[in-house]
């Protein structure tokens, strides 16, 4: 079977790993024009990580990941530890750590593994035709591609997912903001900032600055400052909205803003999501990653959720024989509500940390300190437990 998958990202090259080891002939087209993926890295959880290990990957991955041994909670105006705990656990209930990994890292891996000979960059889809027994893709030079399926792994505004709601009567899928801004990037590890071994997170005011390791010695940083949608920013301020924002914060943040160079790496993304809705799938199309469950950042789980994606479209694949029609609408049908479940976990997340209700920013803020790491760590095997990956019984406790 010919595969064409739209994306060369996370989502769409994990998928094309996946077909391509059951022995379909399966290539990938991108409008990128070179790997400059958004976002400078991300929390790869142990249901992540094992569906890399699936694809065979195990080592690489390890190679590519930053140790994160424990996780703290400081005041962001004083410095005050809250709370410090070991993320072992984590591994021990799950059966695998988890890494933060830099996303260019992982991404260069993947599309190494399809095959550069298999991915097309500066190819942009503008339309999709599916006759019933084969699907063309045509591209904004004017070219086109025939084959048997077509997975759309295009990201939140997918062209895809267009096609299949329109396909199947239904309105254009909206974004909805989450009501803050993300700044992140990649800075040299540094102790002043925190542990090199360590997640360390400071909070105040419905604002959080975070670093996590990852391979490289390098931190990944990422910056929540709640704000309205649309507030203006150039590119030459740099980090100076993040110097206003957090004036007068604890010295491991003023280290942190100190490390960043602009020009090397810092990224600034509006935070949206889209509601869960169950249609993926219209005949010989489907859609895969953030353009069926694009999800806030908040739990960690949005590059998992679409490697959770890819796990279960190769399982199903290579285990049933009624058609790729039959096939796709039982991977929408294993999908749909475990991701859309991560999307609704991660917006409540996000009004919990972000003082959307200020009174229970305050009270998280409270239960921090007398935290000893029992429910931290609750909430995130929670978002682990009922992954496909685990074939129901991945987790101990």
């Amino acid at each position: 079977m010919k595969v064409i998958v739209i994306g060369a990202g996370i989502g769409g090259t994990s998928a094309a790993i996946a077909l391509q080891r059951l022995g379909h002939d399966v290539v990938v087209y991108d409008q990128m024009r070179e790997n400059k993926p958004v976002g400078a890295a991300l929390s790869l959880w142990s249901n992540g990580v094992k569906v890399l290990n699936w694809l065979g990957l195990a080592d690489e991955v390890a190679a590519l990941g930053g140790l994160m041994d424990d996780m703290a909670y400081y005041d962001g105006k004083t410095g005050e530890t809250l709370c410090r705990f070991s993320l072992e656990p984590v591994t021990t209930q799950t059966g695998q750590r988890p890494y933060p990994i830099a996303r260019a890292d992982l991404q260069a891996l993947l599309m190494d593994r399809v095959g550069m000979d298999r991915i097309h960059l500066s190819m942009k889809l503008v339309g999709i035709d599916d006759d019933g027994s084969q699907v063309t893709a045509t591209f904004a030079d004017g070219s086109t591609d025939t084959a048997d399926m077509l997975i759309g792994a295009d990201g939140a505004r997918s062209i895809t997912r267009d096609y299949v709601t329109a396909a199947r009567g239904l309105p254009t899928i909206e974004r909805t903001y989450s009501g803050y801004t993300n700044f992140n990037g990649l800075v040299p590890a540094n102790t002043d900032i925190g542990p090199l071994d360590q997640w360390t997170t400071y909070v105040a005011d419905g604002k959080r600055c975070a670093v996590m390791p990852v391979a490289g010695d390098r931190f990944y940083f990422f910056v929540d400052v709640p704000q309205p949608a649309g507030v203006p920013y150039d590119k030459a301020e740099g980090a100076a909205p993040l110097r206003e924002a957090f004036a007068g914060w604890a010295p491991g943040v003023q280290a942190l803003l100190d490390s960043i160079d602009p020009a090397a790496s810092l990224n600034r993304v509006e935070i949206w999501d889209i509601d869960p809705f169950d249609t993926w799938v219209h005949g010989r199309v489907a859609i895969l990653g953030d353009a069926a469950h694009n999800t806030a950042p908040d739990i960690g789980q949005g590059a998992c959720s679409a490697l959770e994606d890819s796990f279960a479209l190769g399982i199903l694949f290579a285990t049933n024989t009624l058609g790729v029609e039959d096939t796709l609408q039982r991977y929408q049908q294993v999908r749909a509500e475990r991701a859309g479940d991560l999307v609704i976990r991660a917006r409540k997340r996000a009004w919990e940390t972000h003082a959307f209700d200020v009174a229970a920013t305050q009270e998280w803020y409270d239960q921090l300190r007398t935290e000893d790491g029992t429910g931290v760590i609750r909430g995130i095997v929670g978002n682990i437990v009922d992954s496909p990956v685990n074939l129901g019984g991945g987790i101990r406790v």
